[in-house]
């Protein structure tokens, strides 16, 4: 990381300071303001120095947090959250997650920050229902899930106007293809499942994917690929034997697919599920570069297609309603507000390696649910000294498995 402040007037390491940032999501605290209650503790800053490194005798202030922040390039925190993946990966952590041999990645865009008056020339607007403007900002994520009910942020692309004089808003397929682009860059050699939904079925997309070698399961609707759509009900309704069924705890399903299609030199196919349950029932259509049958339309779509939910379930929510407030203003400074975005996500990755490690035999019976452990994290860390004997470059290695249920 670098160091933009003045070495002369400098008293909180970098270190402290990042750490107390991610700290702020860690613990749950939802704001900046609540970080200078909770760092003021017994053993609160002593545990600051133990994670980071340092010496210092107070947590430092909130302001001084986004005050270094907002001078950070967010390209140096961009890649953090991707770089606890990568170390997962290379430990084999997430194997038992792949789908044939690749890793599922989803993507999806969401709202961090929203503004009733113009926050900077980058905004995005957009009309509410009673006419009024609102200003915004957008991201597009690239998650990787698992059938067990993670997800890790690889990389984001903040959509926004480039352009101050610009009348046209940040598209979100050019978005993509920065975040495509990012992607490959980061993963060259990651065997990769791209999901996604049907904005992005098109031309475009696929020669995207066919150039980085990258497999995918598209939510696959009417109102994209219209001609494609229409030529797969046709076929499907000719092919009876391309069928498949599935029945699971209450839950009947039925799979029906076409090999074959082409859409300007893109050859896919398509598979889509009718189901039912005692809630009523449900119709999901896909398409897919890998190769459907009678087993494997299964569970392309059970633990394929099905999963791009993960990233808006496990993802987003998590972080905007249990503690993370990820639609919070953390900063209105366009740098600080990404870099706290992006420590968010490192944050979010911790916790859920905490939560789902075998340190806690019983996580539920303990805790209760994932705000109580944080409140109780956050009262450890306030007035429970850290064991150096454990923690540190001097403890003894010890193994933490991954839940995989």
């Amino acid at each position: 990381m670098p160091e933009p402040r003045d070495p002369e007037l400098l008293y909180y390491p970098k270190a402290t300071l990042i750490w107390s940032a991610v700290l702020i999501f860690l613990l749950g605290l939802r704001s900046r303001r609540q970080f200078r209650f909770e760092s003021g503790g017994p053993w609160f800053a002593a545990n600051l120095n133990r994670l980071a490194g340092t010496a210092v005798e107070t947590a430092p202030h909130d302001d001084t947090i986004a005050y270094y922040l907002e001078r950070v390039d967010p390209e140096h925190l961009r890649r953090w959250p991707g770089r606890i993946v990568r170390h997962l990966i290379r430990g084999k952590v997430l194997d038992r997650w792949r789908l044939y041999g690749r890793f599922l990645v989803a993507i999806d865009g969401t709202g961090p920050l929203s503004f009733r008056q113009r926050h900077c020339e980058h905004c995005l607007t957009r009309q509410t229902a009673g006419g009024r403007a609102l200003y915004f900002h957008h991201v597009r994520e690239a998650k990787r899930v698992t059938a067990g009910g993670l997800a890790f942020s690889l990389t984001a692309e903040f959509i926004e106007n480039a352009d101050p004089q610009a009348d046209r808003q940040g598209c979100e397929l050019k978005a993509f293809t920065r975040l495509a682009q990012t992607l490959q860059h980061d993963w060259p050699q990651l065997p990769i499942c791209l999901l996604d939904g049907a904005l992005y079925a098109n031309a475009g997309l696929l020669a995207i994917c066919r150039r980085n070698r990258w497999d995918y399961i598209f939510t696959f609707k009417p109102g994209r690929l219209p001609e494609r759509f229409a030529e797969f009900q046709t076929i499907r309704r000719l092919s009876p034997h391309n069928r498949a069924g599935y029945r699971d705890d209450g839950r009947r399903q039925r799979f029906a697919w076409v090999d074959g299609l082409d859409h300007q030199g893109h050859r896919f196919s398509a598979f889509d599920c009718q189901e039912q349950t005692a809630g009523g029932s449900g119709y999901f259509a896909w398409i897919t570069s890998l190769t459907v049958g009678c087993r494997s339309v299964i569970t392309l779509a059970n633990q394929g297609g099905r999963l791009r939910w993960k990233i808006e379930n496990e993802g987003f929510n998590i972080q905007k309603r249990h503690g993370y407030e990820l639609e919070h203003a953390y900063s209105q400074h366009p740098w600080a507000a990404k870099n706290f975005y992006f420590l968010l996500q490192v944050a979010h990755a911790i916790n859920q390696l905490m939560i789902r490690g075998s340190l806690i035999a019983d996580f539920d019976q303990t805790f209760g649910s994932v705000r109580n452990f944080l409140r109780r994290l956050a009262e450890a860390l306030r007035n429970v000294p850290i064991d150096t004997r454990r923690v540190g470059p001097e403890a003894d290695p010890y193994q933490i498995r991954l839940d995989s249920s």
